[in-house]
Formats: structure tokens, sequence, C-alpha cells
């Protein structure tokens, strides 16, 4: 009997086929949660419908997705229109989705936001918190799975931009029933035990589903107590979880966790040369300086003839004293003229001064007399002359 196989790709139309035959499929009116939400730089949205029990995959292109009246995003639970049909290329079954409206907001969406606005008024997101990253860490301590591409990508990008970085690693499960516990556990064990100086909490992207472990308030509060620092790169640069919130620092990917965590040697060492460098020209500089320092002084007259540099300051020194003497017997001589002629001045106003001239003062009890109308008959003055003093009666 001769066997004809038909190719995969045929399989796949066929399929394919069959689906566009059944009008049902044509036009469906599917509700569920959004998940694993993307959107394309082309415009197109990719994202998974799912409920309870199961999942199906959506595409929506460019030209719908422009007409939504709003964001989709992870969490929301939204109607679906379109059609159901094979992607001949995977073998895959999809919603090839037309329009989509809200309908409401996924449990796991509504949980998340709760304990993050329960946690953001307990300060679990506050700067004045967060520890700063050490800029030499010599231990890094790495929770997540010890399977995956994550600890792979962690450890050759630490090892390439230091090979000498001491990296511990401590397996964790990092979605499913149980490991949000292990990851709390996992994070206290380090802190107890000293293993490091910062730590980075790592896994790959994911749905909500798989990334709730790290929007567990148990996880979220062993990062918070936790001594050591510590490092979230939980899922894709788009992803945001608790963990990312509560976190001292958060890098988009693990990848560049392990970039911040490991300060690269090679910059390290032309920093390094390069601090050399400013030093030895610097201290060239400094010589140079001081050697044309030494030469000047060298040439001069101070240290040629030092006992002339003396005699010249010498004799600056008593033509100075001669200039101020001259000028003290000058100005003595000026004063003293002056003097003569203040007591000449004085003398000359003096009243003694006219008793020479034949002149005499008459006092009566202490006051001077100076009108007839201040003494009587009988009245007993006192007469002064230049050369001593009478009494007399007044008649």
């Amino acid at each position: 009997m001769e066997l004809n196989p038909m190719t995969v790709t045929d399989l796949n139309l066929y399929v394919k086929e069959k689906f566009v035959a059944d009008e049902f499929l044509n036009n469906v009116l599917v509700k569920g949660e959004i998940s694993n939400y993307k959107k394309h730089y082309t415009g197109h949205l990719y994202f998974t419908l799912k409920d309870e029990n199961s999942l199906i995959k959506c595409v929506m292109f460019k030209g719908y997705a422009e007409k939504l009246l709003f964001e989709p995003k992870e969490g929301s639970k939204v109607i679906v229109f379109g059609t159901v049909s094979v992607y001949e290329r995977d073998g895959v079954y999809q919603i090839y989705t037309k329009a989509m409206q809200e309908d409401g907001v996924g449990d796991l969406y509504q949980q998340f936001q709760k304990l993050k606005q329960e946690l953001e008024k307990q300060g679990y997101f506050d700067s004045s918190h967060k520890k700063q990253i050490p800029e030499m860490p010599k231990k890094i301590g790495v929770l997540t799975s010890k399977t995956g591409s994550v600890v792979r990508d962690i450890i050759n990008v630490s090892t390439r931009r230091n090979p000498n970085v001491n990296l511990r690693i401590y397996p964790v499960p990092v979605q499913g029933e149980g490991a949000a516990e292990k990851i709390a556990k996992a994070i206290e064990y380090m802190n107890e035990n000293k293993l490091a100086d910062v730590l980075i909490l790592a896994r790959g992207g994911g749905s909500l589903e798989d990334l709730w472990p790290f929007n567990e308030k148990v996880v979220a509060d062993a990062i918070y107590n936790s001594e050591l620092p510590v490092i979230s790169a939980v899922g894709h640069e788009t992803d945001f979880t608790i963990a990312d919130f509560v976190a001292d620092l958060r890098a988009p990917t693990p990848s560049a966790a392990a970039e911040l965590a490991v300060p690269n040697i090679r910059d390290i060492m032309d920093k390094l040369e390069l601090c050399q460098k400013r030093l030895r020209d610097s201290l060239i500089k400094k010589v140079e300086l001081m050697r044309l320092q030494y030469e000047k002084c060298m040439s001069s007259r101070v240290f040629k003839e030092p006992k002339r540099f003396i005699y010249d300051e010498y004799q600056k020194l008593d033509t100075f004293l001669k200039k101020m003497e001259s000028s003290i017997k000058i100005k003595h001589k000026e004063e003293q003229t002056k003097y003569v002629e203040l007591v000449a001045k004085l003398d000359a106003l003096s009243p003694l001064k006219t008793l020479t001239r034949g002149y005499s003062i008459t006092q009566f009890n202490g006051s001077v007399v100076k009108s007839s109308k201040d003494i009587k008959s009988g009245d007993v003055v006192d007469l002064r002359f230049v050369d001593g003093e009478k009494r007399a009666n007044i008649l």
C-alpha cells in the first residue's frame, strides 16, 4: 500500500480551512481577562485572553487597535469580537480581534492595586528608607531560579564586567504556589548569615499570574526589612511588581541588574590610570615651579652678596632716622615759637600788666569795685598795687 503523507503546512492549511468554513468561529464574542499583554512597535497588539480554567491567544492589528476608546493593560477584563482562525506557521489557533470593550478589571490586578496602595500609605516605597547600593561590593547574592536564562545572563554579565566577582546564588522558585514564602525566607537567610553585600532578586518575563509571587506582602516585608540592599529585576522592562516598588533599586532586566551591582573593572582601571596620570603631571609641574623659584632665588643679590644687601638696608635705615630727627627739631622749633607768641599775647591782656602803668584795683568784700555807687562813706576797701596791697576808709 502506497502512503501519501501530507506536509505540516498542508495539515495546518487544512485545519485553517475548517475554521474558515465554520460560520460561528467567524464572528465570536468572548469575554475574559487580559494577560501577557504586549504592544508591538508596529502598533499591533498581542495578548492572551483567559478565565479561571483556560486561555487563548489573541492578536489585534494596528488598523483595529487605533479605533479603541481605551488603553488595554495587564489584568483588564474585556469583551472581544473577532474571528477564530489558525496561524499556519506555528500551528496555533487564536482570535483575530476586530473590536474590544472594557468589562471591569481582573481580580489579580485589583489585588495588586489594593496592596500597592496599602504599602504606599505605610511608607514601604519611601525614598528615605531605600539603601545605597555599594560601589564596590565583594559578595553579590542572587535569588532566582536555578535553571533558565536568567541565572546564566547574570553570571555572564557579572564575570564579563569583573572576573573576580564573588556570586552567591540561592535557588528559589519564582512562580507557583509557595514561591513567595520561599523567596522571603531566602532574603531573611542571606541577611541573617551576612552572605552578601547586595542582593539581586530576579526572574524573566511572564504574565501577571507568573509574576504574582513578587506581588505578595510576605516578599514585600522581607525586602523592606532587609539590612542588605536589594535590586529587583523581575520580568521585562514594562513589567512592574510590588517587589520593584519596595526594593532599593529597580533594574529593567536581570542583565541590567548585574550591570548595576557589579562595577566594570575596566572602567575602574581606566579611572585609576587617569588619576595616576593627573598626579604625575601635577608633581612634574610642582617640581618645575620649585626649580624656577630656586633659580630665581640663587640669582638674587640676597644670595650672591648677603652682606651688601644688609649694608644697603642699614644705609636706608640711617637716612630715614636722620630725616626723622631733622623733622622733629624743625617741628619743635615751630611749636616753641608759637608758644612764645601766645605767652606774649596772654601777658598783654593780663590785668596785672595794667598795674605797672600806675593803676590800682579797688575791692570791697572780695569783689572788684566798678562804680562809685558800689561803695559809700565809711566802707573799708582794699587797694591792690603792682607791688602790694593797702586798706583805705571811704570818706
